[in-house]
């Protein structure tokens, strides 16, 4: 077997053994999301955080609307002074300013991808 081949043996392999650890572990991520109790603290956090959002609305709804009309300008200057916070699977974007959790001791705060106030702790990748 010449080098390239080795090479290219051992590329395969490899992609091989990345992706069944992948499916692996999508398999055990499934197995727990599915469990009832899992489920249930899960409706609990949601629940929480869209009343939470509910009761924030009336004094942070200023920067929804101004995030609101940021995008709708393309203002990219004023979109990069927001929060990085977001959580990408359920569509959320925080719309306060950067640094807020220190400074204004405020949860993330926007919209979910329904359109409703929600208000969360902590962040998320977009891809989880």
């Amino acid at each position: 077997m010449t080098a390239g081949e080795e090479r290219r043996v051992q590329d395969a392999v490899r992609r091989h053994a990345r992706t069944r650890a992948f499916a692996e572990a999508e398999d055990v991520i499934s197995a727990v999301l599915s469990d009832p109790g899992v489920q249930e603290a899960r409706a609990r956090v949601e629940a929480a955080e869209t009343e939470l959002g509910l009761e924030l609305c009336a004094r942070l709804q200023p920067f929804q609307d101004r995030y609101d009309q940021a995008v709708a300008e393309g203002d990219a200057d004023r979109l990069a002074g927001l929060c990085a916070g977001k959580h990408g699977r359920w569509g959320r974007i925080c719309v306060l300013p950067d640094g807020h959790e220190t400074s204004m001791e405020e949860p993330h705060w926007g919209r979910n991808s329904e359109g409703r106030p929600i208000a969360w702790v902590g962040s998320a990748p977009d891809n989880w």
